[in-house]
């Protein structure tokens, strides 16, 4: 995963020819439009005029979704682009690449039930804070021997995750609080914020979609505390108003790799100081004690991955979007 920096650096052509490799085993048809993209003069130009952390292809290809514009390679894109554009850079530079991948819930759950219980629960980045209602999903675990091990209440969502080795139980947490901190919080009931979440599901990953819009659906209306803000200076205050006697337990779920490293290191270190429990699903290189505690050989492994960690600790090695967990 690139961080902050080379999104805002590399040059379009550059940039757009990464994104394509890095997209096209999950979405050929991203891939084939960002190749269009990197060689395409008239749309790396106009993307090369916009601020720096406007110009990553998540932005872009999400404003290319949302306002239905082609979804895959097409001799129109140019033309398609030039039409639309003042509504294309109002989107990249007011909205921002809030990923809310419930999927991910299937990982995370266990770690929290592995605490003293209730929880009040805190996510960093939380978008439109559907990881903070583990509890409200459901679950399919299948393990090494075709064992399948179900959790939560059947519902209209349902996480399925691949499971290998022993770890912690797969059961769910006791969340008795939830808050989450964003620089622009999204409401799952507002039409546009709901949009815009589903634009950034990369075509080709309708069932994601699916799942992700029922999600949006099902927490809807439930109380959650959403708190604007940089997530490192509104931490404290939230901290302050979990309720007493709850397991403080603040997440980071691929949230960390979008701060520059100063502000990351800033952010880890006073969540440290505030002595919660702190879970982190991040890549591998994101996080330095967690890089530095991994058991040796972990990286000769060459699939993409995250590292599942509690308090520093790494628990497993996980597929980005919770869909496998390796048990360290």
């Amino acid at each position: 995963m690139k961080t902050t920096r080379y999104w805002e650096t590399a040059s379009i052509p550059e940039l757009y020819e990464w994104f394509a490799t890095e997209a096209e085993p999950r979405s050929p048809a991203w891939g084939r439009v960002g190749h269009q993209v990197a060689s395409t003069p008239s749309i790396a130009l106009k993307l090369d005029t916009l601020p720096p952390a406007a110009r990553q292809p998540n932005l872009f290809f999400g404003a290319l979704k949302f306002l239905g514009g082609p979804l895959d390679a097409d001799p129109s894109l140019p033309e398609w682009v030039d039409a639309h554009w003042p509504r294309i850079e109002q989107l990249v530079t007011t909205r921002f690449t809030q990923t809310n991948e419930v999927g991910r819930c299937a990982v995370i759950a266990p770690v929290l039930a592995s605490l003293p219980q209730p929880i009040a629960l805190i996510e960093v980045g939380m978008s439109a804070g559907l990881g903070l209602f583990p509890d409200l999903y459901g679950y399919s675990w299948t393990l090494d021997d075709g064992t399948v091990v179900t959790g939560g209440a059947p519902g209209p969502v349902t996480i399925e995750c691949r499971v290998s080795g022993a770890g912690l139980p797969l059961v769910l947490p006791d969340i008795t609080w939830r808050a989450g901190i964003d620089r622009n919080p999204l409401d799952p009931a507002d039409h546009d914020d709901a949009a815009w979440l589903r634009a950034l599901v990369w075509p080709g990953e309708e069932a994601r979609e699916h799942r992700l819009a029922a999600a949006l659906r099902l927490v809807a209306g439930q109380d959650v505390l959403r708190v604007a803000g940089d997530i490192t200076d509104a931490l404290p205050a939230v901290v302050a108003a979990a309720p007493r006697g709850a397991t403080v337990v603040v997440v980071h779920s691929a949230t960390l790799a979008y701060l520059p490293r100063d502000a990351r290191e800033r952010h880890l270190a006073l969540v440290s100081k505030l002595g919660v429990h702190c879970v982190t699903n991040e890549g591998v290189k994101v996080v330095p004690a967690v890089r530095e505690a991994l058991p040796a050989g972990f990286t000769d492994d060459p699939r993409p991955c995250f590292v599942l960690a509690l308090d520093g600790v790494p628990l497993a090695r996980v597929g980005s979007h919770g869909q496998w967990l390796e048990w360290l």
